[in-house]
């Protein structure tokens, strides 16, 4: 698979995600968070079973105890992620959750430079800036209007950035995106529902309410969006997916407008423009210079 068509899934991803967001924002205040998080990821394990089974079979060399523990590992930074996204939901929008989670956009690279001193392509370092720029444009340019949601949605941001950073390591070096896939489902499921049976009353009159968008969230947010990302990751370096994948923050300011009438401000459409130039430049700018080294 070239570069190209794998970011072109990371994108499609995100434009599930962003539809996605929508989704979680209608379940907050019916299903508690724990709980939603254990039922779409227990869909999204369902979802995604077949593939990773049929992988399995067509395999060359079984995956060892430390591929799987890192599987798991994986599965950590998304459980938590997830969660501090979802109790955000209730106190802040979905465009602003959309973006904050983007933060991981800036994130990925420094984190890569700080834990394994892996230094991304120059181009990256500038979107990167123009993706934060965008996100700091939604906040009205005063951080201080940032509501408790909103920081919850920024500390998910570093788990998601973690997630993509150790995604990318992994993915590459055993080419099994699918039981990736899968063991991280499963650890989510596992967590959501261990904590929520502690710590969170279950009422099925309540879930039912909310099963659309536990199911969307399960077939499309989880099984098949971040499938997507683990099958494009393999393709692509942990920087570019990052800011490829933070076309969701676009998408979910379109379907914030469109299904729940939230309307930005002026500000907010300069920075969907400043984060779609980013994500533009890390795929164009790099094709260019690849040409241009072709030719001469």
């Amino acid at each position: 698979m070239t570069r190209g068509r794998a970011n072109l899934l990371l994108l499609f991803a995100g434009a599930i995600w962003g539809l996605g967001f929508v989704a979680q924002a209608s379940a907050v205040g019916n299903v508690g968070a724990f709980l939603f998080i254990g039922l779409r990821f227990l869909l999204a394990s369902v979802t995604v079973a077949p593939l990773a089974w049929r992988e399995a079979r067509q395999a060359r060399h079984k995956l060892s105890f430390q591929d799987y523990s890192g599987f798991i590992f994986i599965g950590l930074f998304l459980s938590i992620g997830s969660v501090l996204q979802q109790i955000g939901l209730a106190t802040t929008t979905v465009t602003n959750s959309g973006f904050l989670t983007g933060l991981y956009v800036v994130m990925v690279p420094i984190l890569g430079v700080v834990l394994f001193r892996n230094w991304p392509s120059p181009i990256v370092w500038p979107c990167a800036l123009t993706a934060l720029g965008g996100i700091y444009l939604l906040a009205g340019g005063q951080l201080n209007s940032l509501t408790t949601g909103d920081w919850l949605t920024i500390a998910c941001a570093v788990f998601w950035a973690l997630q993509i950073i150790f995604i990318n390591r992994l993915a590459r070096e055993n080419g099994r995106p699918y039981m990736l896939s899968l063991v991280q489902f499963l650890t989510c499921a596992v967590f959501g529902f261990t904590v929520a049976l502690a710590t969170e009353p279950f009422n099925w009159s309540t879930v039912m309410l909310s099963w659309p968008a536990i199911l969307f969230g399960g077939v499309f947010s989880c099984g098949i969006a971040f499938t997507l990302q683990a099958v494009g990751q393999r393709y692509t370096s942990a920087p570019q997916a990052a800011i490829m994948l933070s076309s969701e923050a676009l998408f979910a300011a379109l379907f914030g407008a469109i299904l729940l009438g939230e309307r930005m401000t002026v500000h907010g459409m300069i920075g969907c423009a400043l984060i779609f130039a980013a994500m533009i430049s890390v795929e164009v700018i790099p094709a260019m210079r690849e040409r241009a080294d072709a030719t001469s």
